[in-house]
């Protein structure tokens, strides 16, 4: 399983920002899709996940901020990050999961830059 995350960049503190990831599942069903943050010097941690379903999880400082979406044909889900705070700045990163012997096995992508400035 490939996992490609695009979007992020610059915003300033208020505004909004996009991400997208793609997972190249080559004949396995994803399960989980969602994604983690990393700022600078802080362990990661989770901004929101989605599962096959819809059912959403996400972190106590985005939530009611960030939107999670998925489009399962695509394998793509989707992160809308509005009222952004210089907080959220950090290397984003995707993950996609699968089953295999009944336990989930993680896939992540390289990770995107999000820089809000104040």
């Amino acid at each position: 399983v490939h996992v490609a995350e695009s979007g992020g960049g610059l915003a300033q503190s208020g505004g909004s920002l996009r991400l997208s990831c793609a997972a190249s599942a080559n004949g396995f069903d994803i399960t989980s899709m969602g994604w983690l943050r990393q700022p600078r010097g802080h362990e990661r941690e989770l901004v929101a996940e989605i599962s096959s379903g819809g059912t959403t999880n996400y972190g106590e400082s985005v939530r009611g901020r960030f939107t999670i979406s998925r489009d399962n044909a695509k394998n793509t889900v989707y992160l809308q990050m509005d009222s952004l705070k210089p907080e959220d700045t950090a290397v984003y990163f995707c993950q996609a999961s699968r089953i295999s012997g009944g336990l989930p096995v993680r896939y992540w992508g390289q990770g995107t830059q999000v820089t809000v400035s104040s």
